[in-house]
């Protein structure tokens, strides 16, 4: 068998046949633009890939709810959002449940969930609550009042959330009221049942 130099010689002195000269020519050219073409290609392929911090951010986030109280609210982070649990009692569920005319989208047409959200709690399991915590207006973060006179009565339920910078007001589903900037409920991120005490967002 033929070294590659010997291969070279013989295509240099002319003592090579034509036909097998152009079949090592075609078959070296192949060879070199085959590798120049990966050569070109990879950054390109590099690019698309995910970085790890993208990867770290828009990944799923679990979450034991096994120690989360009534009433309690807890934050963890999610691609960068606040995303709220909380566990309702079953008088928040109840009244959360009856119809509110204050509301502006109880049924939540015009707002963001998942599909198994589309209901009067917006949740898969009506005790517990997973929402991003971002008002829809202008991306502030309402706060959660439990004893709020005002607010309980408007909202006919025994708590809800109020944006502190423009005043916008939330149930505890996150189903915004009439008359205030935030234009739509608050969203509801993809989230599944992994264990029956984890949650998986994202």
């Amino acid at each position: 068998m033929n070294t590659v130099h010997e291969l070279i010689d013989e295509i240099d002195h002319g003592s090579m046949p034509d036909a097998e000269r152009r079949k090592v020519l075609l078959a070296a050219t192949g060879v070199l633009g085959g590798v120049g073409l990966l050569a070109a290609a990879y950054p390109f392929i590099a690019s698309l890939e995910p970085s790890a911090r993208e990867l770290a951010q828009g990944g799923p986030v679990l979450s034991d709810i096994s120690t989360l109280a009534v009433g309690e609210l807890r934050t963890v982070a999610w691609r960068g959002k606040p995303v709220w649990l909380m566990r309702r009692s079953d008088e928040m569920v109840h009244a959360l449940q009856q119809p509110n005319p204050a509301l502006a989208d109880p049924l939540s047409k015009r707002s963001e969930q998942p599909a198994s959200c589309v209901n009067a709690t917006r949740s898969e399991r009506p005790e517990l609550l997973v929402a991003v915590g971002i008002c829809t207006h202008l991306g502030c973060s309402p706060v959660l009042h439990l004893d709020d006179g005002a607010l309980n009565a408007e909202l006919h339920a025994p708590g809800g959330f109020l944006c502190p910078c423009h005043g916008s007001r939330f149930d505890l589903a996150g189903r915004v009221v009439k008359n205030v900037p935030a234009p739509t409920n608050l969203e509801i991120p993809d989230y599944r049942f992994t264990t029956a005490t984890t949650v998986q967002i994202g």
